[in-house]
């Protein structure tokens, strides 16, 4: 079993950004979910809620910029993805089959499936990119 967090303790990393955005998304849910019965309450008695309390549901998620540009519905549109994750995948599917021909650290074989799976990422990525529709702003 020690041998088991030795070999795999990189894992924590991943499992810890798994575990902060299921926390985050659960908070803005109860945020969200309080704000509503706020609501509900002043409509229940007959009363018009404070402008400052409907501000605060159409306010900027925690994914908002400054300006309300929200990065994770954009993703894939300006900057995060398309042609950006083609190159990006490319290169990296092109350094590890360099790697893998000229046998680097004696890993040939290892490189050789890193090379396959950046290859059809970027495969992937570019399918999504030349299929991606744009919003109509």
């Amino acid at each position: 079993m020690e041998d088991l967090f030795r070999s795999y303790w990189w894992l924590m990393f991943p499992l810890a950004w798994f575990i902060m955005g299921g926390w985050q998304s659960w908070l803005n849910y109860r945020k969200h979910r309080d704000n509503i019965d706020i609501i509900k309450s002043y409509a229940a008695s007959g009363r018009e809620p404070p402008a400052g309390l409907l501000d605060k549901l159409n306010a900027p998620s925690a994914h908002d910029d400054a300006y309300g540009y929200n990065y994770r519905e954009s993703r894939g549109r300006r900057g995060y993805g398309g042609w950006y994750q083609v190159v990006l995948f490319g290169s990296l599917a092109a350094g590890f089959g360099y790697a893998a021909a000229t046998d680097i650290y004696e890993a040939g074989p290892a490189f050789v499936i890193v090379t396959f799976v950046m290859g059809a990422l970027c495969l992937a990525s570019l399918v999504a990119t030349l299929t991606m529709r744009t919003p109509k702003d």
